[in-house]
């Protein structure tokens, strides 16, 4: 296990622990969301939520560390 794992897991531990990610709407792949739907397969978020979607994402606010993670994502391809 190097550094970056470990670093990744630790905030995850510390997302769940707090409970605040049950509170937002999470960025997930298209496909594993599909799947999910069909499967009931938990996914993981871009900020490392596991979880099985089972509400409308509409009515909650986006994850904070979602929506970071995703523009990072989307910066680098546009440069």
């Amino acid at each position: 296990m190097n550094v970056t794992d470990i670093s990744q897991e630790t905030e995850s531990e510390i997302l769940l622990d707090e409970g605040d990610h049950d509170r937002f709407s999470h960025y997930a792949r298209k496909a594993d969301i599909v799947e999910s739907t069909v499967t009931g397969k938990p996914i993981v978020a871009l900020c490392g939520k596991v979880w099985v979607p089972d509400r409308n994402p509409d009515r909650f606010p986006i994850c904070p560390k979602c929506k970071e993670l995703y523009e990072q994502k989307k910066a680098k391809e546009n440069s």
